[in-house]
């Protein structure tokens, strides 16, 4: 039954992503403005929302005032003084299909979340590292996100013992509670989560909500001191895009009852 509420809601969330672009809004104001044709008024009016719709989130003062938004009050818990048992690096990290087209493993602009905790490994701050992540759907004989980058953890010189793969999960919730499961089996008690500086209030919120209280060393802050121009640009609709998504997923994860 959980497996079966986890599906639903996987493929509800797939759909709401692409309800929450602006590029999406803005086709489908032109779709109807197309329909309303013969309302000339009207349709124009609409073709105008639209147009201003795309300029407005492609402005990359607006993406950075978003991102500020989004990162606004993340803090970070990472004691220096403890030796934790185990980092928790949180998936989402991967190109798959990038990674599939190339033959090898391709790490996209969250990279932070490995680096940072490759380099608290090698200094000794923690006894294991558990990523956390797979990709739903697997073309045959493709590798989980987390196998991929438990591999470049060794190939980077982490003994494999220190290195455990957990690559069912496939969304924030089910990173929190296979984290959960692996976190009783091994008996770990000190966690240290590391993810993105704007993923971490859902991802926090997600681990509370099965019982565990980590630490959090937030990486990957994107929120810049100044913007780099007033034109539109597609990076800055991407930026937007993918707050206004996170943004969201924090409102909908608390709603059912995935994060606290």
């Amino acid at each position: 039954m959980w497996r079966y509420h986890a599906d639903v809601f996987l493929a509800l969330s797939k759909l709401l992503d692409w309800f929450l672009s602006p590029l999406s809004w803005t086709l489908l104001l032109l779709v109807v403005a197309a329909l309303l044709r013969r309302r000339a008024r009207l349709a124009w009016a609409l073709a105008a929302l639209a147009f201003a719709t795309l300029v407005l989130f492609s402005n990359d003062g607006v993406a950075n005032a978003l991102q500020r938004l989004g990162e606004r009050g993340v803090r970070s818990s990472f004691r220096a003084d403890v030796v934790y048992d185990a980092i928790v690096v949180l998936g989402g990290i991967v190109d798959p299909a990038a990674s599939r087209a190339s033959g090898e493993t391709q790490i996209d602009e969250a990279a932070d979340r490995l680096l940072r905790a490759y380099e608290l490994l090698r200094a000794g701050r923690a006894r294991f590292v558990l990523i956390s992540g797979g990709v739903g759907n697997l073309p045959p004989g493709d590798l989980p996100e987390a196998d991929r980058l438990a591999s470049k953890l060794v190939q980077w010189g982490i003994p494999p013992g220190q290195v455990v793969a957990e690559g069912s999960s496939r969304n924030t919730r089910e990173n929190a509670i296979q984290s959960s499961r692996v976190a009783a089996a091994r008996g770990w008690k000190t966690l240290l989560v590391v993810t993105s500086a704007i993923h971490a209030p859902r991802a926090l919120g997600c681990f509370r909500a099965v019982g565990i209280e980590p630490d959090l060393l937030a990486v990957d802050f994107r929120a810049r001191d100044r913007e780099e121009g007033w034109l539109p640009r597609a990076m800055a609709l991407s930026r937007s895009t993918d707050v206004l998504r996170e943004l969201a997923g924090r409102v909908v994860y608390r709603a059912v009852g995935y994060a606290r």
